[in-house]
Parts: structure tokens; C-alpha cells; sequence
């Protein structure tokens, strides 16, 4: 049975550190063993600060996988689908790996995101690095609570893992999208509470939802809480953080799922809308990376030393 990578599907934690790179020309090979001892990097150190719940994902970047493991390709795997309506602009960036460290401890994170360049050595270039933190009782930096949705449980590893009737060869994988989100807090703490309030389609402090005829078509939760044609909700497992220092702030978003196809949907539906009515939370942040990776079963991980 296939076993997936612990971070997909894990509780949020209170720091984060995701790194994406490219690989060096010829590298290939080096980067197989190398990714096939991360697992165990990450088991050994969240053993040796078993209070930090420390986890970490390996993600490959949908344009790097044939090159990658050439052997097989998941199926429904592609790269980002960029996405443009007028000023909203969901851009495509192409990185080849994605590692995700997530735990209680800052300092654990840094210290094995330095263990993990070191291992990667000069295989790789470090192309963007992302400190993350959780916000007061997990908000976003625009004060609402993120994640709402969320699926709770083993419901989170039926959204978010493929499952063998679905791609037996990558069974336990997960496809992932992640996004950096750039904020304009200025404008956005211009509004009245109420009118951020309308952009969520939910109440700020105590996190309740608006009643259905009370949401507008523009709000954020209208424009993400689709539904499939038999009326079931489309899902995604976030695992988002904020970020930022004195000079930017954002959300780094991370979704997970069994299928690109709901996120895609999401986005679509967020940026070009139903008829005028697009996201209005996009006149407040822009996305200003975009990509697509599939993050493969530990088993999978394991026979690439092979």
C-alpha cells in the first residue's frame, strides 16, 4: 500500500519554510538519490525535536517530471494554467522542486531547510525562499480566518491523495498548486469592517458565514465554494501561510488535491467570475507566482535509489 508524505494531509503549524529550485544541467541523477534521502532527513529531525511536529513534502514540478522520471507520468499532471482578466492576473512560473517545512519552530525549520540546500548542494539553484508564519488563531494578514473549508479528518486524505482505482502507478501522490500572493494591506485597512466583511462573504471576528442570500456574487467564499454537477462540494486541502516583514505581505498558498481540476476551477471562477462577477478580494492582492507540481508516495520516493 502506498504510502503518502506526511505533510500533505497534517495539522497547520506555526512556522513554515518552503523553498523552490531549479535543477543544473546533467544533474538529474544526483538529484534522484538525493530526494530519496529526504524522507529520512526529515524523519531523523522530527525525532530529535519531537515537540516541533515537524513535516516536510517533495514536490516536482509538472515541466521537470518526464525529465525527472521519465519511466511514467501521473495522469492528469500539467503545468499551471496562467489565467488573465483584465487587471486579474494569475501568472505561471516554472520551478522543477518544491520542499515544504512546516512545523512549531522556527528554528527547526531553518535548520533543516539548511540541511536540505546542503544535500542538494550545487545540483540546484534556490530560485525563491518563503518564511511563513501563523497569524493569530490561523487568519491571513487581512485579519480573516483562512482555511475555513478546509476538509477535517481522513476526509483530508480522500480530497487529497490519489487513490489506486484512480492512478494505481501513483497511488498515495498528491497534485499540488501553490501560489505567493502579494497583499495591499493599505488598501484593504482603507475599508470599514462591514465591507471587508462583504468581500469574505463572512463575518471578521467571529468567522460566521453570511446566509446564502446575503453573500454577494463578487465575495471570495461565493467565487471558491463551487459545487459539482450532483451538488457535492469541490474540495482542496490548504495548507496556506501567511508572510511578510515591514515592507511586504502576503499569503503563500498551497493546495492539494486528488486532481488539478478543482483548483482550477476555483481559480477560474475567482478571476473571470460568473459574467461581471469576479472576486473582489483580487482588487486587494495579486498573485505574482504560479505553479504546479505533483508530490509523489514515499514509495515512490524510496525506488528512485534503485
Amino acid at each position: 500500500m502506498a504510502r503518502e508524505q506526511f505533510g500533505i494531509c497534517a495539522e497547520p503549524s506555526l512556522h513554515g519554510y518552503y523553498l523552490l529550485f531549479n535543477a543544473l544541467e546533467d544533474k538529474d541523477n544526483y538529484l534522484r538519490q538525493a530526494l530519496t534521502r529526504l524522507p529520512a532527513l526529515f524523519a531523523h529531525y522530527a525525532d530529535q525535536f519531537s515537540e516541533s511536529n515537524l513535516t516536510g513534502v517533495v514536490g516536482i514540478g509538472a515541466n521537470y517530471w518526464d525529465e525527472f522520471y521519465p519511466q511514467a507520468r501521473p495522469k492528469q499532471l500539467k503545468p499551471f494554467v496562467a489565467m488573465q482578466n483584465e487587471d486579474r492576473v494569475a501568472p505561471s512560473v516554472s520551478y522543477d522542486l518544491y520542499i515544504e517545512i512546516r512545523s512549531d519552530r522556527g528554528d527547526v525549520n531553518h535548520i533543516v531547510s539548511s540541511k536540505v540546500c546542503e544535500l542538494l548542494a550545487d545540483s540546484v539553484e534556490l530560485v525563491e525562499q518563503v518564511r511563513a508564519f501563523r497569524y493569530l488563531d490561523g487568519r491571513d494578514l487581512t485579519g480573516f480566518v483562512d482555511g475555513t473549508e478546509n476538509p477535517q479528518g481522513r476526509h483530508r486524505r480522500e480530497v487529497a491523495l490519489i487513490s489506486d482505482e484512480e492512478d494505481q502507478a501513483f497511488a498515495g501522490g498528491s497534485y499540488l498548486h501553490i501560489q505567493r500572493y502579494r497583499h495591499n494591506l493599505p488598501l484593504w485597512n482603507s475599508l470599514e469592517e462591514k465591507e471587508q466583511e462583504d468581500v469574505f462573504g463572512r463575518t471578521k471576528v467571529d468567522n460566521i458565514e453570511y446566509e446564502s442570500e446575503a453573500k454577494p456574487l463578487t465575495s471570495h467564499i461565493k467565487r471558491t465554494n463551487l459545487k459539482d454537477d450532483d451538488g457535492k462540494s469541490i474540495e482542496i486541502v490548504r495548507q496556506s501561510m501567511p508572510y511578510g516583514d515591514m515592507k511586504l505581505q502576503g499569503l503563500f498558498f498551497v493546495a492539494y488535491c486528488r486532481s488539478p481540476e478543482p483548483f482550477e476551477l476555483m481559480l477560474h471562477s475567482m478571476i473571470h467570475g460568473e459574467g461581471p462577477h469576479f472576486d473582489h478580494m483580487l482588487k486587494y492582492t495579486q498573485a505574482e507566482t504560479g505553479a504546479a507540481f505533483f508530490v509523489p508516495s514515499l514509495n515512490l520516493l524510496e525506488s528512485l535509489a534503485e
